[in-house]
């Protein structure tokens, strides 16, 4: 199970605790995340009319349906 506190910023990949991810957390209001929070691996993202999933391949999915 993975961490409850994310490592990596899920838009742009870089560490979480360092620089600013204002713009980052703005995109994902509308963007779902392309990359694990926890390992950083680029995730597989599919978008339809409903939402969004997006899988990694080491923590599982994670989902956002409309």
């Amino acid at each position: 199970m993975p961490p409850n506190d994310p490592i990596y910023c899920d838009r742009c990949g870089d560490p979480a605790a360092e620089g600013d991810h204002a713009s980052c957390r703005a995109a994902r209001e509308m963007e779902p995340p392309r990359y694990c929070a926890h390992c950083r691996r680029r995730m597989i993202v599919q978008v339809t009319p409903l939402g969004w999933t997006a899988r990694c391949s080491a923590h599982g999915a994670m989902a956002n349906a409309s």
